[in-house]
């Protein structure tokens, strides 16, 4: 093959019958483009894989048709809607190649230097002959080298004269951008030259080690110790030699792992990339500078703007299940997120956030927040952003969503999700922000893990420190994503990500959500220990043997779950911000001074009056654990949570929760008889839960 160093055009004799037929395609530069041209085209030897492709047959009848006068009659036109296939190959691209002359660039990077060294006339006159198959691709190259014969004061002259930034093509760098955003690779292949093709690499942020393009050879000057004197290039690199592309691209993805790799040029040698087994996985044909009708008809997608690409990328669809304090919080950092105008922006715009249908001082609830913009009744205050859309339906806020933001009251966590069995989009993953989990006789369940069961999709959760109204301030806060899978993972910490939310990744997803779960009991305790008017050492101490506990708990469990979880923000933050600012504080030092003043007044009653309508999680929590430990006999391991769960249901004074060792050896009357006590009845446990444990060892060291 015969090949052009500018635009690698090959002049290629095909007979009809024994493979050699002569070829002359005009080559035009897109009508946006300032002129036109006209080129000759043609194709590789027969034998190799551009012809034994169902494509490079395609382009070989095209050409031929092109030759014989029948330009205005072709049999396709330029793929400009991708396919299904196509698009989804683009959507999970790990690395994207590009060429550099006429597709990151307007111009050729050697002609224009050959024009600033004022020898353009000669050098186009070999390009000529380049084009027309009387001088080989190696050749070519070499004498217009001799002819330029710069020096590297000459190269740098040049590059002063025309940066890369007076050379780019239209929104190349806001694509280039947005593929980086999303941890693509970005890779340069050029017939060019390195030293050319560096500054605009550089300027691109693409890193040296990811360009491939030839290398000029220097003569060293012996006195100075300087390059002085151009003498031809460097052979070795694969960009010197036909099929160089796809070989730089073999190169590549033997040194990393890239899943998907997509080619995207003007010219026919990118159009190799993927017709050479190990090339690339997709090729995208750029119209934008220069239009060649045979790339274009064999291009299974063709662009004429890079703005299409860009628009292209796969953006997610959010939507929000729940509508309390802390769902309001959260919807109104992923509205922030959603709504940043920046090619890189992962996200469509509009949040559907579902609302349970009441009213709100004679109108509906979803009617107020969406023409006001923030919901009066649970969250006051706080904009939630103009792109988050309320809605009383359950099935229409989650039925076209990719990302479901769970964050209701655990307790109709069950009801939610059979109310979305069958009703989610295939592909979607979800998180889920409750705290707390469902007791079935066969052992707990978490959010998670119900989610997951109900509605076959991933589900991270999000845990954390993260009080609604301080997070509605814009206050420094904190959570982690427990998740399974990273990737979808990474896509949640991009939606809840804010400069006052710092959100980092734990690969511990059940020890996350047993912490978030777990401190609501002993928020209770705290509540009770400011309720008595004790000091910080009292509460400290029990926030200390809390976590102790939810740890123990925890790991009995499930053995899996990580000892350092419980020193993250979803730990020991979530814990400490709870036992000093949340609700189940807050209502449980309320239901001790009512105790304490002999004027008694019930959980209910106090939720109803401080929260507003939002849910007490910690007294359901406490049952439910305490169910667990009655069962599985491990009631004396937990002396806190046994204690805070006989003083919350009546059966011990408040007093007794700094003294639980010995709250938890009290023998609750009646224990064993369902009619009189407030415990389950006790099961029989499953064979393999009869046996309790030994003491955890953090329990039994501190002799606790």
């Amino acid at each position: 093959m015969q090949l052009c160093s500018k635009h690698m055009h090959s002049r290629c004799q095909v007979h009809p019958r024994r493979g050699v037929v002569s070829l002359s395609v005009p080559t035009r530069r897109h009508p946006k483009a300032p002129c036109w041209s006209l080129h000759r085209l043609s194709l590789a030897n027969p034998v190799q894989p551009l012809c034994n492709s169902l494509r490079g047959r395609n382009f070989v009848a095209q050409s031929i048709a092109d030759n014989s006068g029948n330009t205005e009659a072709k049999a396709s036109t330029p793929n400009t809607a991708p396919s299904d296939r196509v698009l989804s190959i683009w959507r999970r691209v790990d690395a994207v190649c590009f060429d550099v002359d006429c597709t990151i660039t307007v111009n050729d990077s050697l002609d224009l230097l050959a024009g600033f060294m004022g020898v353009k006339e000669q050098v186009e006159e070999l390009t000529n002959k380049a084009m027309d198959g009387s001088l080989s691709l190696e050749r070519a190259l070499e004498e217009r080298l001799n002819i330029i014969n710069c020096s590297p004061q000459d190269i740098k002259n040049f590059i002063a004269a025309h940066p890369p930034s007076s050379r780019l093509a239209p929104g190349i760098k806001e694509l280039i951008r947005a593929l980086q955003a999303r941890g693509v690779a970005i890779y340069l292949i050029s017939g060019g030259f390195r030293e050319l093709t560096l500054p605009i690499a550089s300027y691109l942020g693409i890193p040296k080690s990811n360009v491939f393009a030839n290398r000029m050879n220097w003569q060293w000057d012996d006195e100075t110790g300087e390059p002085t004197k151009l003498v031809g290039f460097d052979m070795s690199e694969p960009t010197a030699h036909n099929q160089g592309k796809p070989e730089a691209i073999a190169r590549i993805r033997h040194r990393n792992p890239y899943n998907t790799v997509v080619m995207i040029g003007d010219g026919i040698t990118d159009l190799e990339a993927v017709q050479i087994t190990g090339g690339a996985d997709l090729f995208i044909g750029y119209g934008g500078v220069v239009e060649r009708p045979a790339v274009a008809t064999a291009a299974e997608w063709y662009v004429y703007d890079y703005k299409t690409l860009v628009d292209s990328l796969r953006r997610f669809r959010a939507a929000m299940i729940g509508s309390g304090a802390w769902a309001c919080a959260a919807v109104r950092m992923m509205a922030q997120n959603t709504l940043a105008d920046d090619p890189a922006d992962d996200f469509v715009d509009e949040i559907k956030m579902w609302v349970y249908e009441e009213d709100y001082e004679g109108r509906k609830l979803t009617e107020v927040i969406n023409e006001t913009h923030e919901n009066p009744k649970y969250f006051p205050g706080f904009d939630l952003g103009v792109n988050v859309k309320a809605v009383p339906s359950i099935v229409e806020a989650a039925e076209d969503a990719d990302l479901i933001v769970f964050c209701a009251p655990h307790q109709f966590m069950h009801n939610i999700c059979k109310q979305l069995m069958g009703k989610i989009k295939p592909g979607a993953a979800a998180i889920s922000l409750t705290k707390g989990m469902r007791v079935r006789p066969e052992g707990p369940q978490l959010i998670s893990q119900m989610v997951r069961r109900y509605l076959g999709i991933e589900c991270a959760v999000l845990m954390g420190a993260n009080i609604a109204t301080d997070i509605g301030r814009e206050q420094l806060s904190e959570a982690v994503i427990g998740y399974e899978n990273y990737d979808t993972a990474e896509d949640f910490q991009k939606l809840f990500n804010r400069p006052y939310f710092r959100v980092s990744l734990l690969p511990d997803p059940v020890g996350a959500e047993m912490c978030g779960t777990l401190k609501n009991i002993v928020a209770l305790g705290a509540g009770m220990v400011d309720g008595m008017g004790l000091g910080p050492n009292s509460k400290a101490t029990v926030i200390r043997q809390g976590l102790v506990e939810m740890r123990a708990f925890s790991k009995a469990l499930y053995p899996s779950v990580r000892d350092d979880t419980f020193l993250e923000s979803c730990g020991v933050g979530d814990l400490v911000a709870t036992c000093y600012g949340g609700r189940n504080r807050l209502v449980s030092e309320a239901w001790t001074k009512a105790q304490l003043s002999n004027t008694p007044r019930t959980f209910e009653e106090l939720e109803a009056e401080l929260l507003k309508g939002q849910k007490l999680q910690g007294v359901l929590t406490s049952n439910e654990v305490q169910e667990i430990l009655k069962a599985r006999r491990w009631e004396s391991n937990f002396p806190l949570f046994t204690t805070i769960n006989r003083i919350i249901n009546g059966h011990l004074p408040p007093k007794y929760v700094v003294d639980y060792m010995v709250g938890s050896k009290f023998e609750v009357p009646g224990a064993e008889s369902e009619e009189d006590s407030f415990l389950t009845p006790r099961r029989t446990p499953p064979a393999r839960l009869a046996a309790p444990p030994t003491p955890p060892p953090a329990l039994a060291a501190r002799g606790s």
